[in-house]
């Protein structure tokens, strides 16, 4: 075997620049793809934190059944307690509670239909963007502060300003009606458009009361200090959790299936064209190996008559083919991760989008996911391709004949 080793390394340098050339298209895709796929799943984890950070949350403690059925009371009890153990017990502050309700908002001669949440004004900030989101106004003062915020465009709807009165009508938890009129102090633009065209926050204790709810709610949102961390956060999390088969703690995934399959869908749909660029890469590889196996055609004519098998010399050409295939994909993966790594370290971004996402509070700057799959699934793919190219030259070498493979003209 080193002897078959060390002469197909000395086959691939009878033409070096052939063999530079193709290495060098082998490095390029290589480079190309590791640079791709790890700054578009970059993306997809900014675009990811960025829709969980306006309102969502990583994750969410609901009493089971809730997210399939949402209704007023199927609830946590005494959940701001819930929310105190487990902010002592954790070390997180990214924990909120939430009361969600359903009202129809009135000013004036418009009314529209509107979900109406009850936050915790001292730990929204931080599971939210729509706190440090205020257009004009404030936010809530405090957790019994008589007031409201509602979305920039709501307010354009319903015609109203900072400082105006809006009337809620619904049903409280008990089925008794549920109904209030509370001054607006703040407007929020939070990027989202269904969040700015309905939704309307209140203080959870006025929330309460005004829904008949007690010392109940709905959820406990909950934010890791990163993506990275979610998975450890969400262990740390179940573990304090109290010991309520009830209760249960729902992921972003199930939170949002939605944006899970549409990140899937745009893998898939990216993946078909990676695979359509390694197809042409791959077939000119492929006419590179052909080449070289008419050009020795003589050559192995007389390996065969001299005691060598196909298979013997097949697996020869398999193996230089192998070797220059590792030769592109090693210096493809050293310039890709390199590039790679560059570009997380200072971010990658294009004209315009830092002051747009600037306006909703995120930096707006891409920094590529570099692991270990990441990086290798692109020169994975590519060295499985060019290495089934390469069996179609070996495979040829089977149909050689001894007298007319010695007598072939170059």
């Amino acid at each position: 075997m080193a002897i078959t080793l060390r002469l197909a390394w000395r086959n691939l340098w009878r033409n070096p620049r052939r063999t530079w050339f193709t290495a060098s298209a082998i490095a390029f895709i290589t480079v190309l793809l590791i640079f791709i796929i790890t700054l578009q799943m970059g993306a997809f984890d900014m675009m990811l934190d960025t829709s969980l950070r306006v309102f969502t949350g990583q994750m969410q403690i609901q009493r089971e059944g809730y997210l399939d059925k949402p209704q007023m009371r199927v609830t946590v009890a005494r959940a701001q307690n819930l929310a105190g153990s487990l902010r002592r017990a954790t070390g997180l502050p990214g924990i909120a509670v939430r009361a969600n309700g359903f009202a129809l908002a009135a000013s004036g001669t418009r009314s529209y239909g509107v979900p109406v949440v009850g936050v915790e004004p001292a730990h929204e900030s931080a599971v939210s963007t729509i706190p440090r989101l205020i257009r004009q106004g404030r936010y809530l003062a405090n957790d019994t502060a008589q007031e409201l915020v509602v979305g920039a465009v709501l307010a354009r709807n319903l015609k109203i300003k900072v400082g105006d009165e809006l009337t809620l009508l619904g049903a409280g938890m008990d089925g008794s009606v549920a109904a209030t009129v509370l001054p607006v102090v703040g407007l929020f633009e939070s990027g989202s458009p269904e969040l700015d065209r309905h939704l309307v926050e209140m203080p959870l204790q006025t929330f309460q009361e005004v829904f008949s709810m007690g010392q109940e709610a709905h959820a406990l949102v909950i934010s890791g200090p990163s993506l990275e961390r979610m998975a450890a956060t969400q262990v740390l999390v179940r573990q304090h959790m109290p010991q309520d088969p009830a209760l249960v703690l729902l992921d972003w995934e199930k939170l949002l299936p939605g944006v899970k399959q549409v990140m899937q869908a745009d893998i898939i749909e990216h993946w078909f064209l990676y695979i359509v660029l390694i197809l042409v890469v791959t077939f000119s590889i492929l006419n590179t190996f052909l080449m070289s196996v008419l050009e020795r055609t003589r050559e192995f004519g007389i390996m065969l008559a001299l005691g060598a098998t196909p298979l013997g010399i097949g697996r020869l050409v398999l193996l230089e083919s192998t070797l220059l295939t590792l030769l592109g994909l090693a210096i493809g993966i050293v310039l890709g991760g390199g590039i790679a790594l560059y570009f997380n370290y200072y971010g990658f971004t294009f004209k315009g989008m830092q002051e747009l996402y600037s306006q909703f509070g995120f930096a707006g700057v891409i920094t590529p996911k570099i692991t270990f799959v990441n990086v290798m699934t692109g020169p994975a793919v590519i060295f499985a391709f060019t290495v089934a190219a390469a069996l179609y030259p070996a495979w040829r070498i089977r149909r050689l004949r001894i007298v007319e493979a010695m007598h072939a003209v170059h």
